[in-house]
């Protein structure tokens, strides 16, 4: 049992509240997902010929700074970091599978939580509350964010365990559910070269959607597939550099609603995470229908 969240600002004067319209959405969920959370949120984009890295390392003391300073030296190229507890916001020009070869190479300690323009991750074991604080996202302005809770039922309680997950550049996904075949699904994608840092099924899930969109599939089309290859019991929330997406197994035993203003659109696994957010008793209401995919900003 896990809570999933998502808000996406349809009026761009709402954008400075973002953290702070997020944050009681989030922790609604605590009862649901107590060991761990997680967000994604999308702001500031970097520029075209830059690429921003999300990373993590186990202590929280670990030096940035000195992993930027000489990942700058080696690939001779520009790179900012940003410590924000025990993560960093690594922005650089240089390649962005040149980056990932360095790191793996030079600091394989070191997470990649995840890639893009826009996307930032944060994820920490302990009370959604507390984990929120500590990244400081309160305050935090952007366009929208999705989050988790998490209750661990296939794997154990770590950082890396936690959602969200990549799924792509500016892609990630939560998961509330379990999936049944998703060591079968493991093997299956080893053998197409995807790695994975968990035992986790919703990283098996997450890695689905990248080799999908890999091989040339529309975010669409990726969820199309994955209804029919994806077996178990889920809703998934996936981020976009431009949105969001939501969609329910055929049975739709868990969870989700769905709202939508003309500021806003939100999900959550129950109602109570919404009403938190201005208009919610104005809103358009419903459940998202089994197997069906909705998708706000990119298709």
């Amino acid at each position: 049992m896990c809570g999933i969240v998502g808000l996406y600002l349809k009026n761009a004067e709402l954008q400075s509240q973002l953290g702070s319209m997020f944050k009681p959405m989030l922790v609604e969920m605590s009862s649901r997902g107590p060991d761990s959370a997680g967000v994604a949120i999308y702001r500031n984009p970097v520029e075209s010929s830059q690429i921003k890295f999300s990373l993590a390392h186990s202590n929280p003391g670990f030096l940035w700074e000195t992993l930027g300073t000489n990942l700058s030296a080696s690939l001779n190229c520009e790179v900012s970091t940003s410590t924000v507890a025990s993560h960093c916001i690594l922005i650089t020009d240089a390649a962005e599978t040149e980056v990932i070869s360095w790191l793996q190479t030079n600091y394989p300690e070191v997470r990649i939580v995840g890639s893009g323009k826009s996307i930032e991750i944060f994820k920490e074991v302990g009370p959604p509350e507390m984990v929120y604080e500590q990244f400081d996202l309160e305050k935090a302005s952007g366009t929208h964010m999705i989050g988790h809770t998490r209750m661990a039922t296939e794997s154990a309680v770590t950082t890396a365990g936690s959602h969200p997950f990549a799924t792509g550049a500016d892609l990630c996904l939560v998961h509330n559910g379990s999936l049944s075949n998703h060591n079968l699904l493991r093997v299956k994608l080893e053998h197409e070269g995807i790695t994975f840092q968990t035992e986790n099924d919703t990283e098996v899930a997450a890695a689905y959607m990248t080799w999908k969109i890999r091989s040339g599939a529309t975010l669409r089309q990726a969820l199309e597939d994955g209804i029919k290859e994806l077996d178990g019991f889920y809703t998934f929330c996936i981020g976009t550099q431009d949105g969001f997406a939501v969609v329910r197994d055929p049975i739709a035993c868990k969870h989700a609603v769905m709202a939508e203003t003309d500021d806003w659109v939100a999900m959550a696994t129950e109602f109570r995470a919404i009403a938190h957010l201005p208009g919610s008793d104005q809103a358009k209401i419903w459940e998202p229908e089994p197997s069906t995919i909705y998708i706000w900003g990119e298709q």
